[in-house]
């Protein structure tokens, strides 16, 4: 298999964006880079190029876009195997120190890495996310339109995590390029210049928070065909956690657990 890109890693990074609080990436930590690779192309075409992180790390890309990125660390670092969303932060030394604060965890990092400042954090609930200071790997707007559909957050009670992320990534603090918070559909939703970026729901309103559900971030992969994906899933080593017309969660061959949502035609 060769599905590398040629393009040079030079280019995996962009411009600063002008906002913050927002979903700016996606990453998987898996234990095998090749079988990951040939799982992902299978099911959502993806293409792949060296990152600059080395050996163990790869950016896919779609339509030529860089989408996510791949770390192939999970046994070596001891890490669970999972999709990670990250969000733009004007410091991640700042956000860290937030949510030690307001009791979450600080797993790695922050760290320097070439083009900017990363640390991978948990909140109060035990919910893995991550915060990337500094350069993008693609055009926010470009990412947003080929990358991930959205976020969504499961956790026991949202509005309790909205007020923690909105404390620690600056949600509504009327600033430009922050996050508006919105409460809609029956749950938090985060808009970033008008467009929903990520969700956080728990269930009924006023029920009491659910001491079953394991927090975590849910990424949601927009596609033209869930019941074909959910078939790719099955015949290259992954599952069908649940299906329906309009969206499937899946599981790689690895374990990682994500969702594909029906893309909205125009």
């Amino acid at each position: 298999m060769n599905q590398d890109a040629t393009r040079p890693a030079a280019t995996d990074f962009m411009s600063t964006p002008s906002m913050f609080g927002a979903p700016c990436w996606v990453s998987l930590t898996s234990r095998d880079l090749e079988a990951t690779m040939d799982f992902y192309h299978a099911l959502l075409g993806w293409t792949w190029r060296p990152a600059r992180l080395g050996e163990h790390f790869r950016v896919a890309l779609s339509d030529g876009r860089p989408v996510a990125g791949i770390a192939a660390v999970a046994a070596m670092w001891q890490m669970a195997v999972a999709w990670t969303p990250y969000f733009a932060v004007p410091s991640a030394n700042e956000a860290a120190s937030r949510v030690r604060e307001r009791g979450g965890t600080v797993a790695v990092g922050p760290i320097s890495l070439t083009p900017g400042r990363a640390a991978l954090l948990a909140d109060r609930d035990g919910a893995t996310f991550g915060v990337w200071e500094g350069e993008l790997a693609s055009d926010w707007e470009s990412w947003r339109s080929s990358a991930p559909a959205f976020i969504r957050l499961h956790t026991r009670d949202a509005f309790d995590a909205a007020i923690f992320y909105g404390e620690v990534l600056d949600w509504a603090t009327g600033g430009a390029g922050c996050c508006e918070v919105v409460y809609e559909g029956g749950e938090v939703v985060l808009r970033s210049f008008g467009d929903p970026v990520a969700r956080i729901e728990s269930g009924a309103l006023e029920a009491a928070p659910d001491p079953s559900i394991r927090p975590h971030w849910q990424v949601h992969f927009s596609v033209a065909d869930v019941a074909a994906c959910a078939r790719a899933a099955e015949e290259h080593g992954g599952s069908v956690l649940s299906k329906g017309a309009e969206e499937a969660v899946l599981r790689d061959r690895d374990g990682a657990q994500f969702t594909v949502t029906s893309r909205q035609e125009p």
